[in-house]
């Protein structure tokens, strides 16, 4: 019988961990399936450019996974139960799904922080369909010949993005960016002095200090009393995770978040590992990896050896888990570079302008590219696993220390912050 490895998710961390599996496992011993409510692989990190009015690709998965051996159901997952190691499925392709190892790359969403009125009345770019009910509302603003105010509230690198893009593609529309304290108070001082300049030459009015109670419909209420008009209010003030894991009874932090070991195997549950946004890893540097492309990348590639290593045998590499850098796009001309120390604290210098533009350019097309091509350089011959044991045997001798070893290396950098 073979393993079956069910991947959910397929945004940048899922597709390039199932692509990867399917790369370096004998489809003779495994079977990979990958679950995505969405029939197309959404490139996140370009949501706000979509909202704002440019056309971005979206890849069909059925297109990307075609030839790979991957079975791709398209469904939205609603429980987990790792006892019995079935996900259950709505939509489509619906139903309970058995899986002998999971892989967890379900993301994150918008999180409204229990504040009034965002679910009701505010926009987000978390995902293609709401940047693009975003996108509409624009359009209609635009379309009224008396321009409108659109207020961003968070000045998280989503925020920045955001407010950035959208004025510099809807110059009629005037565009506010409100910042609970200090605007982009992580960023270095030249950094956050670059970033104000952008926002003298792109008309964005900054609002620091101030703190959102409500959204209404035409207007957001502070908590200083003042209220602020706005004909399309976005929210970008943090993410949060879907409750899945811990309703199917998995170890997680009091966000939702999975707990995993340095491998990315859940503590509590050795058949499920965890990436991307919904995991609580620790990084190298003793703190929890922020939710980002970056930690997408690297609890990607971590979680793969050790798939790798334990199901064929062989040692367990260490993959760096290091965040080192935040990319931010102002618009398509202009951009900062922040490096990030090992406390997570920005360094004092920076790169910022076109240069830094064309790093994220960069970034992006090599994060798609690698998303819709997630076998590339698939080789003639793959690892066959270990034996024919069922897999709780060989997860057993995996935590039995039988084998396998676990042995440090290196890998690339990170790909992007959030």
């Amino acid at each position: 019988m073979k393993h079956r490895i069910v991947v959910l998710g397929a945004g940048y961390a899922g597709a390039y961990a199932a692509g990867s599996l399917a790369r370096r496992l004998s489809p003779r011993d495994t079977e990979i399936s990958v679950v995505n409510a969405a029939p197309h692989f959404v490139q996140r990190m370009r949501l706000a450019q979509l909202a704002a009015g440019r056309e971005i690709e979206a890849p069909k998965l059925a297109d990307v996974f075609a030839g790979t051996g991957i079975r791709l159901r398209l469904a939205r997952v609603t429980a987990i139960d790792p006892e019995r190691r079935t996900a259950t499925l709505a939509g489509a392709d619906g139903g309970e799904l058995g899986y002998d190892t999971l892989v967890y790359a379900l993301g994150s969403r918008v999180a409204d922080h229990g504040v009034p009125g965002v679910a009701e009345h505010a926009f987000d770019v978390a995902a293609r369909p709401s940047a693009l009910r975003l996108r509409e509302r624009l359009d209609s603003l635009e379309g009224r010949g008396e321009g409108g105010s659109v207020l961003v509230v968070g000045d998280g690198l989503t925020g920045i993005e955001t407010a950035t893009e959208i004025a510099e593609s809807r110059p009629g529309l005037s565009v506010a960016l409100v910042a609970r304290g200090e605007l982009a108070a992580r960023l270095s001082a030249g950094a956050r002095g670059h970033l104000r300049r952008a926002c003298d030459r792109l008309g964005i009015t900054v609002l620091e200090h101030t703190s959102v109670e409500a959204v209404e419909a035409t207007r957001v209420l502070c908590a200083d009393g003042t209220a602020l008009a706005s004909d399309a209010t976005v929210w970008t003030a943090g993410f949060a995770v879907a409750p899945i894991a811990a309703a199917g009874g998995l170890e997680v932090t009091a966000t939702g978040r999975i707990v995993v070991d340095r491998t990315m195997r859940s503590l509590s549950h050795p058949n499920v590992y965890a990436i991307g946004d919904g995991v609580h890893a620790i990084g190298d540097n003793g703190r929890p990896l922020p939710m980002s492309c970056a930690s997408a990348g690297c609890t990607g590639r971590q979680a793969i050896e050790a798939i790798v290593g334990r199901l064929t045998g062989r040692e367990v590499p260490l993959t760096k888990l290091v965040y080192t850098y935040n990319h931010i796009s102002l618009g398509r001309r202009d951009g900062i570079l922040q490096p990030v120390d090992d406390e997570g604290r920005a360094k004092p210098n920076h790169a910022g302008g076109r240069k830094a533009a064309r790093i994220k350019s960069g970034i992006l097309r090599m994060a798609l590219w690698a998303a819709a091509h997630p076998t590339f350089g698939l080789p003639k011959r793959r690892h066959r696993l270990a034996c024919a044991r069922p897999s709780e045997d060989l997860a057993a001798a995996a935590d039995q220390g039988t084998h396998p070893r676990v042995q440090p290396i290196s890998s690339g950098p990170p790909v992007s912050g959030r």
